[in-house]
């Protein structure tokens, strides 16, 4: 190992970052491989990668290196608001007026508040960190959720719901999370001049410009002789030179690029492009979840495990209470309001891209811990939330015995049974995106397009 470590010092910088590169994406595409055998999410490989080819564990990636990708965060965390944009149309309003947004509310931002101040007044820990931890906390990675409904054929009201939930859930964390670190940063400062509150502000306002702007552009752009190719060309420039421009100002690229995404869906209402670019983004996610395991210190889990501990248990109860009042306030079915939360329980790729945002402002210990906590925990969660979900599914009558593996008939005549590419295509239709619900109509509905860390 150190022979090899020798070698690779030896080096010049260009041919270390490239091998660097080839063994991320190479061990991370192995680690999915066992990961998939367990039937756990490819995230958790990809951090499970992380950690060992990271510098606590084998070492083979420089710690220069690691260092100084904190730009992949940035990256990823422009597509995977820019995909949260789809979900914002104004048919989407329209049709399932104000009760999910309140579920979403609920469910929300009570996991956030439970954990900012449980987390402060237990542990009584910094308010900068609980602040961030707590907004953090707020944000669900339904892949998995995804995953069951159509491995089940769920269908149903509370699919629906959950589906429409879970569409709104990230673009509440972006705001929480763009609110409290806004606070954090006004913290920072020991003398806070007029200016140094107001810049921010007009910051963010000109970010939301920016990116209603360049979805205006895009939208012009867009001209039905455009090849597929120039397509994602114009889009991930106008993306990465979002991404730049709040990087030159230090504020998130989140808010900008979900409004681009929006703005652009709004005018021209072409999911083709948002496939398109989900199809582009698996190494750049892939790169990012193992950069996010090297990160990972596994010698801090003895001081903060208590801290994480509580972190996991207060955000999962905070998440059921919160869609349970939601429902209530809603008026939705009884089997809606029992058992949403428990489907609304894993996290990941959001999450770990706010972790990494959230290091940079806190100080380093701080920011360790806090990227500590959310990394281990979302493996926790990952590993949990489908077997959650199904019971979820079950108990709310979204899964009928007969279509349990061990409920099955073996003898049920060939007639009434369907092909699986008939099925797969009718459960499609069936969890379809809030932006084309399925109680009006499934005529011309799509395949559920999720975001980017939804993929994941």
């Amino acid at each position: 190992m150190f022979h090899f470590l020798n070698i690779l010092a030896n080096l010049n910088d260009t041919t270390i970052v490239l091998l660097s590169l080839s063994a991320i994406l190479l061990v991370g595409f192995l680690l999915t491989r066992i990961t998939k055998l367990a039937k756990l999410p490819n995230v958790t490989g990809y951090i499970i990668a992380g950690i060992l080819i990271g510098p606590k564990v084998l070492n083979l990636i420089p710690q220069e290196l690691v260092k100084n990708m904190g730009f992949i965060s940035d990256i990823a965390l422009a597509f995977i608001a820019f995909g949260v944009g789809q979900f914002f149309k104004k048919e989407t309003f329209k049709e399932t007026g104000l009760g999910v947004i309140v579920i979403t509310l609920f469910e929300s931002l009570l996991a956030g508040i439970f954990v900012t101040f449980s987390i402060r007044y237990i542990f009584y820990l910094d308010w900068s960190f609980c602040l961030l931890l707590g907004a953090i906390a707020t944000a669900t990675a339904p892949a998995s959720t995804m995953v069951t409904i159509r491995q089940y054929h769920a269908r149903g009201n509370f699919v629906n719901t959950l589906l429409q939930v879970v569409a709104f859930d990230d673009a509440i964390c972006l705001l929480a999370y763009s609110i409290a670190s806004a606070i954090v940063n006004a913290n920072a400062e020991v003398n806070i001049s007029t200016s140094e509150i107001i810049l921010p502000l007009v910051y963010n306002i000109g970010a939301l410009a920016i990116g209603f702007i360049s979805g205006v552009i895009l939208s012009k752009l867009m001209t039905p002789k455009r090849s597929e190719d120039n397509r994602l060309i114009l889009t991930i420039s106008l993306l990465l030179g979002i991404a730049g421009l709040c990087a030159a100002v230090d504020i998130s690229p989140l808010l900008s690029c979900m409004v681009f995404g929006s703005t652009y869906i709004n005018i021209t209402n072409d999911n083709e492009l948002y496939k398109q670019v989900e199809r582009f983004t698996p190494p750049i996610f892939s790169i990012f979840f193992v950069v996010s395991g090297m990160n990972l210190d596994i010698s801090s889990f003895r001081t903060i495990g208590i801290v994480g501990v509580f972190y996991f248990i207060i955000r999962i109860a905070g998440k059921y209470f919160g869609s349970y009042l939601g429902c209530i306030i809603a008026k939705t079915t009884k089997e809606v309001k029992n058992y949403l939360g428990l489907a609304l329980i894993p996290q990941a790729g959001v999450a770990i891209g706010l972790a990494f945002l959230g290091k940079r402002i806190l100080p380093e210990d701080m920011g360790n811990m806090l990227l500590t906590i959310i990394l281990s925990s979302s493996v926790l969660y990952e590993l949990i939330g489908p077997a959650c979900a199904k019971i979820a599914l079950i108990l709310s009558g979204s899964i009928k015995k007969d279509q349990l593996p061990t409920h099955t008939n073996k003898f049920e005549p060939a007639a009434n049974k369907k092909t699986e590419l008939t099925t797969n295509k009718e459960i499609d239709k069936e969890i379809e995106p809030v932006v084309n619900k399925e109680t009006k109509s499934s005529t011309n509905s799509k395949s559920f397009s999720s975001t980017p860390c939804q993929e994941l």
